[in-house]
């Protein structure tokens, strides 16, 4: 029989009512009660490692979790992580990173709905979060949540109150749950030891451009985060302006040694900063296109490789180096 570590982190899934609305009060133990043919399953120990609404998770947290997962690695066939839905995704993609080439599944799960709740999708879930991680092939981060396997790279919340909460971006789902079954679409093959990192550089930014955006909250961002991720419009570009002020800005925060990075809105289908003038000038100067990856994956990537160094040469080769599938083509090819 597997043995499955759970680690409850607090979220909807563990939330109870109060007076000022829900908040996390079930540990792990609590939560395990409510699926008890998940011990013909596997055995299952718990830990209560945070309990927060996943709103206030932050990289300090990410860094626990790994952490955790690192020390009780040997131990286990396979890791369960209860987290909330709403930064599940930056969650899943910074242990993309924290913890690579896992041969043993990390997955995460949680709920739209709390799991005492009389109509919920927490049961569910968590009991098909079981089911995977102790699936033969499983491996590697991945979030399990409405019967599908998400790669922890590609995953993204879609909605905000249905059940089918979230999608695998520019990438197939990994597998789907059926009857308590796995059906497998693709083996992430992890042969290698599983890999884990210490560090996070958190002083990432994100500016999201509106039509007429004012350059001084470009501006602003470059005094205050080593790394700028700007989410532009369609496959990418930045607005001219009469006087170039957006264009100033790159090159003031590039002669700075600021990393800027240029990604889209758009969920599907990525950056193309080629296409079209307002975004072809900006392949001339030192930024880093994000291409089809997530905004997640960028900005937990991007604070990964500034743990380890702020070389601007060395950021670029190592963000378009493919970690778990988090990048499929890059400027070079």
């Amino acid at each position: 029989m597997k043995k499955i570590l759970l680690i409850g982190t607090g979220g909807t899934i563990a939330s109870e009512m109060t007076d000022d609305g829900l908040a996390p009060k079930l540990d792990s133990t609590q939560l395990l009660r409510y699926i008890p043919r998940v011990s013909e399953l596997c055995a299952v120990d718990c830990i209560q490692l945070m309990s927060v609404d996943s709103t206030n998770m932050s990289p300090s947290g990410w860094l626990s979790i790994a952490r955790c997962v690192e020390t009780h690695y040997d131990a286990y066939d396979g890791f369960v992580i209860s987290h909330g839905t709403d930064t599940m995704a930056y969650t899943a993609a910074a242990l993309s990173y924290l913890i690579r080439n896992s041969q043993k599944p990390v997955v995460l799960t949680g709920a739209q709905k709390p799991i005492s709740m009389d109509v919920t999708d927490s049961k569910q879930n968590l009991s098909d979060a079981f089911t995977y991680a102790c699936d033969e092939r499983a491996s590697g981060v991945s979030i399990v949540f409405n019967g599908s396997v998400i790669l922890g790279t590609r995953a993204k919340k879609v909605r905000s109150k249905s059940f089918s909460a979230f999608a695998s971006i520019n990438f197939p789902e990994l597998a789907v749950l059926q009857d308590g079954r796995v059906l497998h679409y693709i083996d992430l093959g992890y042969r290698e030891r599983a890999a884990f990192s210490h560090a996070l550089n958190d002083s990432v930014g994100l500016v999201k451009l509106i039509p007429g955006t004012d350059a001084g909250m470009l501006n602003y961002a470059l005094d205050r985060f080593d790394a700028v991720i700007i989410e532009s419009f369609g496959v990418g570009g930045l607005p001219e302006g009469n006087d170039g002020c957006f264009r100033a800005a790159i090159e003031r925060g590039i002669k700075a040694g600021k990393l800027i990075m240029i990604t889209t809105q758009v969920q599907n289908e990525g950056s193309n900063l080629t296409v079209y003038q307002v975004g072809h000038a900006l392949k001339q100067q030192n930024i880093i296109e994000a291409f089809d990856m997530t905004t997640e994956a960028a900005v937990a990537k991007l604070m990964w490789i500034m743990g380890e160094t702020r070389d601007p040469d060395r950021v670029r080769e190592r963000f378009y180096t493919p970690v778990s599938h988090d990048i499929l083509y890059t400027e070079s090819e």
